[in-house]
């Protein structure tokens, strides 16, 4: 594994969620989750925890970006990224999603919207890390 790639793939991958999900989640599906204020930090209360949430974020994306070096199959970085951000989207539908659906009292429409939201961001954050990460080169024998 190339380690420096790989962190510097977590990072495209961490700025890619972080603009994607500001748009998707902050500005087209802002009015879904405006209904549920009581289920959700104010956005002036998410600021005092966010510092906490992109450091957390970050080392989760670098440790995918880990899980995406040692299952590179040698392809092309954009194709092999978006097949990654899909496992990975698809994942979080059915481990995240599904779950906050059962235990936040959230509406079905809200859910597919997150469920969508989700799956294009991880989808994107995969494709970054897939364009940033190149193996290390094979040494000469």
């Amino acid at each position: 594994m190339n380690y420096g790639r790989m962190v510097l793939a977590g990072l495209a991958g961490t700025v890619a969620y972080f603009v994607c999900g500001g748009v998707i989640s902050g500005q087209l599906f802002a009015k879904e989750y405006k209904q549920y204020e009581c289920v959700y930090r104010s956005r002036e209360a998410i600021m005092t925890y966010f510092p906490m949430g992109i450091a957390a974020t970050l080392i989760a994306i670098i440790i995918l970006a880990a899980v995406y070096a040692k299952g590179y199959e040698g392809g092309s970085g954009a194709l092999e990224g978006l097949r990654f951000g899909a496992l990975i989207g698809i994942f979080i539908v059915f481990a995240v999603v599904a779950d906050e659906y059962v235990t936040l009292n959230i509406g079905a429409r809200l859910a597919a919207f997150m469920a969508v939201g989700r799956f294009v961001g991880w989808l994107v954050t995969g494709l970054a890390i897939g364009l940033v990460y190149k193996p290390a080169s094979p040494s000469p024998r």
